[in-house]
Parts: C-alpha cells; structure tokens; sequence
C-alpha cells in the first residue's frame, strides 16, 4: 500500500506539472501561431488550428515598419546597461561583503530599496533630470536608467556569491604580494562566474522587458523594441497578426538566454531566497 501511495502521488505530481506547463506554454504557442495567420484566420470561430501559414506578418514588421531598427536598439541598450551595472554592482557587492564598517547593513538595505519604488513614482523626476542634461533619445541616457534601477539587484546578488567564497584564498593571495584589486580580479570572480552570469542574465532580461521608462524617454527612431510594439494598438483597432509577430521577435532573446544560462538562473534565485 505504501509503494501505490508513492506512485500515485508522483503521477498526481507529474500531472500538475503538466497542467501547468501547458498554462504557461499555450500563451506563446498561440502567439506564434498567431503571426502565421492571416486577419481572417485570427478572428475565425472555432479557432484555426491547422493552417496554411503566411509570412505577410512578418514582412510588414521587417519591411515596412522597420522594426529591426527598434530591435537593435534595445539590444544595445540592454548591453550597455548590464556592462554599467556590473562594473558598479561588483565592487560594492565586494566591499559589502568583504568589509565591516558602521551602519553596512542599513547601506545595504538602502542599496535594495531602491528597487522597491514604483516606476510611475519616479518617472517625472528622471525625465525632468534626463531632459535638462541631454540625456533623453539617447542610447547612454537610457542605458544609465537601465542600470540604476538593476543596480541593487546586481548588488544583493554578487554579494551573496562572495558571501560564499572563502576569505582565506584572498588573503593567501595578499600574503603573495597581490593587491586587494589583483585578489578580486584573479582569484574572486574566476570563482564567481555563475555569479557574474546570474546577474547579467536577470539584469538583461529586465532591461529588454522594460517598457515604461522606454516609452517617456524616447521617441521616434531612438525607441525600443517592447514600445515600438504598442504602436500596433490604433484607434481603428490592434493589428494582432504584425503584433504576435513582432512580440514572437521579442521573446527569443529571453528564451535563448533562460535555456543557455537555466542553471545560474536557478542559483541565482536560490542565493537570492538564502540573503
């Protein structure tokens, strides 16, 4: 009897995690389709599931509404953002975890809050501030956006995985002659690039996502890929056969990015929960 109530309860548990894979699943399956279907076929009743599908979607994303040029925008800003979060989130994830001084934990604390605002909250401050510098329809101005608002993210993290990397192996190093920036350089973050790539990864994913910012800072070439598809919502209605398209465009990155670093993501998440 205790051997059927374990096979039953894995068989009820594989039939969840089916369940809801296929939840999650079906959303972008049905957006893919979508993009293939022409207006008749979206709208059809019952629902179209074997069709013959049509690239005319896809060509008026490419071609005629250029949305390529809006693509590589948000490619570069998210680079450039995630290179200037790392470079800051790295030494002070460092120094939180490596040094003791007053008031460290209250500094970290704030460093997290950050992340805590509501983006509507502090919108009209940074365009205000952006305008008066020069920094709005520009890949830097945004890109700088970008990585103050990861910045804590990046922060928590690289400290927990220095958290985890025993003191001894620096000062070993410091007692060969090595620097303090030596020992973090060759000795640390070799042994932090799960680390390195965890918070890369979030950080990416969150600036390609972003939308709001994106929408208030930029018009139009200097616009990303996630506003550029609201652009399909008009006053004579949504165009879901350009849209599905272009929001298929969308997610391969993140897709690519989840299957190719699914592991730092895991731990990145399981040193998350233990901070």
């Amino acid at each position: 009897m205790g051997k059927n109530k374990k096979r039953i309860k894995e068989v009820l548990r594989y039939v969840i995690l089916i369940a809801l894979s296929i939840v999650v699943i079906f959303p972008i399956l049905w957006m893919c389709s979508t993009a293939f279907k022409t207006r008749v076929d979206i709208f059809a009743m019952p629902p179209v599931w074997l069709l013959k599908p049509v690239m005319s979607n896809y060509y008026r994303v490419f071609v005629k509404d250029f949305f390529l040029r809006y693509y590589i925008n948000s490619l570069i800003v998210s680079a450039l953002a995630v290179s200037f979060a790392l470079l800051v989130g790295i030494p002070c994830g460092y120094g939180l975890s490596r040094f003791e001084f007053k008031h460290k934990e209250d500094l970290a604390f704030w460093i997290l809050s950050t992340r805590m605002a509501p983006p509507v909250f502090v919108i009209i401050p940074f365009f205000i501030l952006w305008r008066r510098l020069g920094l709005t329809d520009t890949y830097v101005g945004l890109a700088i956006l970008y990585a103050l608002l990861n910045l804590g993210l990046v922060v928590w993290l690289m400290r927990a995985f220095f958290d985890g990397i025993p003191k001894e192996l620096e000062e070993v190093a410091l007692l060969d002659g090595c620097s303090r920036l030596q020992a973090l350089l060759k000795i640390v973050l070799p042994l932090c690039k799960p680390g390195l790539m965890a918070a890369g990864l979030f950080s990416f994913i969150m600036c390609w996502n972003e939308f709001l910012f994106a929408l208030v800072l930029t018009s139009g070439n200097m616009r990303t890929a996630p506003v550029a598809v609201s652009g399909y919502i008009t006053f004579r209605g949504i165009n879901w056969g350009p849209m599905a398209a272009a929001g298929t465009l969308i997610i391969l990155p993140v897709l690519i990015i989840a299957l190719l670093g699914q592991k730092s993501l895991v731990r990145g998440f399981m040193q998350g929960a233990i901070r």
